[in-house]
């Protein structure tokens, strides 16, 4: 397979399976999407979404029932794995116990047939890039996580493959290294002018790795956007709960105009912005927890509230109040009271305003 390519296509990708009861269950439902060169795309979502399924039919551990791949012009997924050549690092590190980092770095090389020396120097150089000199003849039960992980890293790209597939590769890993590695991936990445596709349930790995995000739910892709829209516009709710927006609530709908939304609910007015056309009186707004403020009683955009809990947490603390319009959690610096009221403002940029869920 060449590696001096342009982009990655998945052309209406499905994949089903037959469940214990023999129905067809769709894990992924007609997956469209095409990865330039360069670009690092994090499949993202909960359990049970479909991202390591598409990861898995894009390698070739899982046959396709539906739609294609296609690497530039020539189709890959009527191809065995291997004759994919795509570089592939998984959440158990996958290594052989009893071979050495270099041994282990060196084993797709000799796979292919390739002269023991050339396997050494490629090894070698694999290595280097993952900062991993001086361990070349350590076993991996001698080495951290983090350093399993990058000679799995190191085992992946040595190949030169056109494409490199990760799947959760940091979840083993503690919260100090996972956030090591974050930077270290994308180092590597930056380097190697391969397109990389990285599977994740975590919100802040993708949005701090990727250059585009899939946000993924029941097979079907909901968002394709870069970090910084998925984060602050989600296309729906399901994205914006997923993207941390906590606290969703039923407003009534008065004037809506340059895409700003008038709003009521039991005597309290909000501002939001409105995310999709509303079609009826009724919606949804979404606010995070970290969005809203402190502020006087009577400020534009704010509401009293009554705190029911408290979680310090350093900085800040995370409290739950009941407002007018219903439960809320907010994150605000400083330290609370449980019964203590206060009052809460939003930004309209920040409540964003969706059309009323179906019941």
């Amino acid at each position: 397979m060449k590696h001096n390519f342009n982009q990655l296509r998945l052309s209406s990708v499905c994949r089903s399976f037959t469940n214990a009861e023999g129905q067809q269950v769709a894990a992924l439902k007609g997956l469209d999407l095409t990865i330039q060169r360069g670009e690092f795309i994090a499949l993202l979502g909960p359990s049970g979404c479909g991202k390591s399924t598409a990861l898995n039919c894009i390698a070739g551990l899982t046959p396709l029932t539906g739609g294609g791949i296609w690497l530039d012009d020539t189709r890959i997924d009527v191809l065995a794995p291997e004759r994919r050549g795509f570089g592939m690092v998984f959440q158990n590190y996958a290594l052989f116990p009893h071979m050495t980092v270099l041994e282990n770095v060196g084993f797709g090389l000799k796979m292919r047939g390739l002269p023991k020396s050339e396997i050494v120097q490629r090894a070698r150089a694999a290595l280097t890039l993952v900062q991993l000199v001086g361990h070349e003849n350590k076993l991996p039960g001698q080495l951290s996580g983090g350093q399993q992980q990058r000679v799995a890293i190191a085992r992946a790209i040595v190949i030169e493959p056109p494409v490199i597939l990760m799947d959760e590769p940091l979840s083993n890993l503690d919260t100090k290294l996972r956030i090591e590695m974050r930077a270290e991936i994308r180092r590597i990445h930056s380097q190697l002018d391969r397109a990389t596709i990285y599977v994740t349930h975590d919100q802040d790995e993708a949005l701090s790795m990727a250059d585009r995000i899939v946000v993924m739910r029941e097979g079907v892709v909901q968002q394709v956007a870069s970090p910084k829209e998925v984060y602050g516009r989600p296309n729906n709710l399901h994205v914006a709960r997923f993207m941390g927006y906590r606290n969703v609530a039923q407003f009534q709908v008065g004037t809506v105009q340059g895409g700003r939304a008038e709003l009521s609910a039991n005597g309290i007015a909000l501002t939001g912005t409105t995310v999709g056309a509303l079609d009826s009186a009724a919606a949804q707004v979404a606010m995070r927890p970290e969005d809203f403020e402190a502020c006087a009683p009577g400020t534009v955009n704010g509401f009293s509230v009554d705190i029911e809990t408290v979680e310090y947490g350093g900085r800040d603390s995370l409290i739950r109040v009941k407002s007018a319009f219903g439960q809320l959690y907010a994150r605000l610096p400083g330290e609370f009271d449980v019964g203590q009221r206060v009052c809460l403002r939003i930004a309209p940029e920040r409540a964003l305003v969706y059309a009323q869920e179906a019941a």
